[in-house]
């Protein structure tokens, strides 16, 4: 074993048999690199990536390859989920270099840490060959390198230097954005751009609050194709719930098979605010399936949530194959449903002899938007997926990463109130306790992440901290305990304390008892998950006009007027943070109702606020609840807080009026 073997990530520990002489990241990789005058190797994944399973058994655990890397390069292994931090540096590197990035990334610096150039996946023989050009360069060219290194070092700092314009965007900005949205629309299965394709939910999100607001007959045209292809197509899973990361064709069909939280976190949620605006029971079904995927499969007994299922599986002989966990012959479903209800699963689910995926089925609806399975197929749907779970499983990536865990508790709290699940309610209050008593230091400071045989480690970063705000003034409100909101502003009181540039406005990714690595990056584009500038910036809004506290709302508006400039010309990268902006542009305007009356609220949500979250209960400590006579209610876009009511027929009248 290499000394990736006392490591706690899943990924490095998949390593720790290579031959490979693999440094996790730290100090001693630099100092050894120093000490023997050679360059770092730097690989960056995760545990459920396939392309890094296919470079690994190529390359890493092979002899030859291990024999050169071992000979000319310190090689430092880092798990880009607990370290974002590190593999945003040189993400940005390899783009610089490449055009182009993603996983396994692979990146050669010198003894501080600079890099000098990179890519992602190689096969054996480039990879080889790019280790001899590499160490005849350090040998014989390092000015060269040197002076690369530099330029590279300097474009990677770049979000470091941003300057505000100053100002806080308008709705000027928001129509340029849903206009640039528009023309990337594939008309025909939805989403943006061509394959692969990924989800994009941020975006999704942003056309329907468009929807919401302007009833634009074309912004929920894009949300509804986007959404019922997706959910039609393979990239969701028609047995078990929940969705794999991205598609690789435009038809939603073949998808790379992993499954990470924070995609269940993110689509399962604008599937539940498509259901409020639509009233289509579709949507909910599939936000109910992922969810209920999420806390069968992905649910830690004291609360947490694990991170991710591999794309590979095992076939019992000693290999992995992408999806073989999830396709099927049509024998197999002869086999497990029998001969009556064979014919009508196979019908549903598009299953052929052929196949669709090598030589097997991946289920699908081909009949697109036709969800709601009648009970004959709903019956073979419990065969088929009672039968799966005898299968050997995708490996899990059991570590508890707190962004991760409070995007999804975001949703979750949101869908129980939506949906009226106590039960949800309850794994919510948990998930929160338990990320609470886990994963904060005795002196409060917040970490990365968890796991059972190590406990937490890797200090938070500013995208913790913004999915906490976030998830706390959620839990708050469909709890109505104000713990949550004394939890939500303890931690932005940590984030503004610990991450704020005082000069240009926005957090930076690390703290101010981070490591300091070549650069201190901010991280302000929408990727997979929401920059951790856009979520502060809609979590600081909301939690200002929940407490009242006006700095909170003020250090958001700098953020907006950090990235406003570029939010218009590039909408997919900024998709969180223009729906922030549209809260801010539009203005907070209240709802608070006088009186424990939930079934009530209800009511009047569904009729008039269908995208609103409810709150009940103890009252918060909050302007919104001041003045407030008995049966009289203000509305509010983003949120619905409530107090008692007495005439539920003359709050109507109100409201409706």
């Amino acid at each position: 074993m290499n000394r990736l073997a006392g490591e706690s990530s899943p990924y490095l520990r998949q390593h720790q048999d290579n031959p490979v002489d693999w440094y996790p990241w730290g100090p001693e990789a630099f100092a050894a690199a120093r000490e023997h005058d050679r360059p770092i190797l730097l690989s960056v994944g995760y545990s459920a990536c396939h392309w890094c399973h296919v470079m690994a058994h190529e390359c890493f655990e092979d002899a030859e390859v291990a024999q050169q890397m071992n000979d000319l390069f310190v090689n430092v292994k880092v798990d880009r989920e607990e370290r974002p931090d590190v593999d945003a540096v040189y993400m940005d590197a390899v783009q610089a270099v490449s055009g182009r990035g993603g996983w396994p990334m692979t990146v050669f610096c010198d003894t501080e840490g600079r890099p000098f150039f990179g890519g992602t996946y190689y096969p054996k023989p480039q990879f080889l060959q790019l280790l001899t050009a590499v160490d005849d360069a350090w040998r014989n060219r390092r000015e060269g390198l040197a002076q690369q290194a530099g330029e590279l070092t300097e474009a990677v700092g770049r979000t470091e230097h941003m300057t505000s314009s100053g100002e806080i965007p308008g709705a000027e900005t928001m129509n340029t954005a849903l206009e640039g949205l528009a023309s990337q629309f594939d008309a025909e299965w939805g989403g943006f751009g061509r394959a692969p394709k990924f989800p994009q939910s941020m975006s999704l999100e942003l056309c329907l609050r468009a929807h919401a607001e302007t009833d634009s007959p074309d912004a929920l045209d894009v949300v509804q194709t986007s959404l019922d292809a997706m959910a039609s197509g393979g990239m969701y899973d028609h047995l078990g719930g929940g969705f794999a990361r991205y598609s690789v064709d435009d038809q939603w069909l073949v998808p790379h098979f992993e499954k990470m939280l924070y995609d269940q976190a993110l689509l399962a949620r604008v599937y539940l605010h498509a259901f409020q605006v639509t009233h289509e029971p579709r949507y909910a079904q599939v936000a109910v399936e992922t969810i209920e995927y999420v806390l069968r499969d992905l649910h830690h007994g004291f609360g947490g949530f694990y991170s991710a299922e591999d794309a590979d599986s095992p076939d019992g002989h000693g290999h992995s194959h992408e999806g073989l966990f999830y396709v099927w012959k049509p024998s197999e479903i002869f086999d497990v449903v029998g001969a009556e209800l064979a014919p009508v699963a196979i019908e549903w689910y598009g299953v052929t002899d052929d196949g669709n995926f090598e030589d097997a089925n991946i289920l699908h609806r081909p009949v697109r938007g036709d969800l709601l399975r009648p009970p004959p197929v709903e019956k073979a749907r419990a065969l088929l997926f009672a039968a799966r779970e005898h299968r050997a499983r995708p490996s899990l990536d059991d570590k508890v990463l707190t962004e991760w865990n409070a995007l999804f508790l975001a949703t979750l709290a949101e869908a129980a109130l939506v949906l009226e699940r106590d039960d949800w309610l309850r794994a919510a209050v948990k998930n929160a306790e338990f990320l609470c008593t886990s994963l904060r230091r005795p002196d409060g400071r917040w970490m990365r992440s968890w796991q059972a045989d190590s406990g937490a480690r890797h200090l938070a970063f500013a995208a913790d901290h913004a999915a906490l705000v976030d998830a706390f003034t959620r839990l708050a409100e469909a709890s109505g305990e104000a713990r949550w909101i004394e939890e939500a502003t303890r931690t932005a009181d940590a984030l503004l304390d610990g991450f704020w540039d005082a000069g240009a406005g926005g957090v930076f990714t690390t703290g101010i008892d981070g490591e300091a690595l070549v650069v201190r990056q901010k991280d302000l584009f929408d990727n997979a998950t929401p920059s951790a500038n856009s979520l502060a910036a809609l979590a600081l809004l909301r939690l200002a006009a929940l407490t009242g506290e006006q700095r909170y709302r003020h250090h958001a508006e700098q953020i907006l007027a950090l990235v406003g400039g570029l939010a218009a010309q590039y909408p997919t990268a900024f998709a969180h943070a223009l729906s922030a902006i549209d809260v801010h542009r539009s203005g907070l305007i209240e709802i608070a109702v006088v009186g424990p009356r939930p079934d009530l609220v209800r009511t009047v949500a569904a009729r008039y606020l269908p995208n609103a979250v409810l709150a009940w209960g103890e009252p918060f400590a909050s302007p919104l609840w001041e003045g407030r006579a008995e049966g009289h209610a203000y509305v509010c876009r983003d949120f619905v807080c409530l107090a008692p009511v007495t005439e539920s027929a003359a709050l109507d009248a109100q409201i409706s009026s």
